[in-house]
């Protein structure tokens, strides 16, 4: 019998690959195959670290949710002074959808799809749900901490059709019109 190779990053990278065969591919052409195939990896080794698809989905959620998260967290945009909130999120947006850096997902615009992609098929796959409400919730609190829990919501859903909105219509992101916008949900 062979003895097993240490492989510790093997995880990381089948998560790398299926968010890589998400983005080029969409949720339609990812498999335990495709994915083995990306990472360069064992058929076997998907399946030993993700029984289902689903489990690799929510991996997948999981860190491009991170994403968007750690933007927030870089522009600062939750704290600061109430009367510049609307500002600082439209700008944290603005960065997540068409701002500079490349990612693994082929630059931030890509990433932005995948992510949305990803929580759209939460509402088919109700595997995916608990993390995608997950997220919302963390995005949630610390607004209700600036506001009240029925204004966070709405801005967490005014953000998300915004940037639905900006990528289906293949347009830049219109970083004034999303801060008046906000700035009308938050009385600002």
């Amino acid at each position: 019998m062979a003895a097993r190779r240490y492989d510790p990053e093997r995880r990381q990278r089948i998560i790398d690959a299926a968010i890589r065969v998400v983005g080029r591919s969409g949720i339609a052409g990812l498999s335990h195959r495709t994915v083995a195939a990306e990472a360069d990896v064992p058929l076997g080794s998907t399946t030993y670290h993700f029984a289902s698809l689903d489990e690799l989905l929510i991996a997948a959620l999981r860190q491009t949710n991170e994403g968007f998260a750690a933007v927030l967290r870089e522009r600062g945009a939750l704290s600061g002074p109430i009367g510049e909130l609307a500002g600082r999120l439209a700008a944290a947006l603005g960065t997540w959808i068409d701002g500079g850096g490349a990612d693994a997902g082929g630059g931030r615009r890509a990433s932005a799809e995948l992510e949305c992609e990803l929580y759209l098929a939460a509402v088919r796959r109700p595997a995916l749900r608990p993390v995608a409400v997950e997220w919302s919730k963390e995005f949630e609190e610390p607004l209700s901490a600036r506001t009240d829990p029925a204004t966070a919501r709405a801005v967490v859903a005014l953000m998300d059709g915004i940037c639905v909105q900006t990528l289906l219509r293949e347009v830049p992101f219109d970083e004034d019109g999303a801060r008046e916008m906000l700035g009308r949900l938050l009385g600002a």
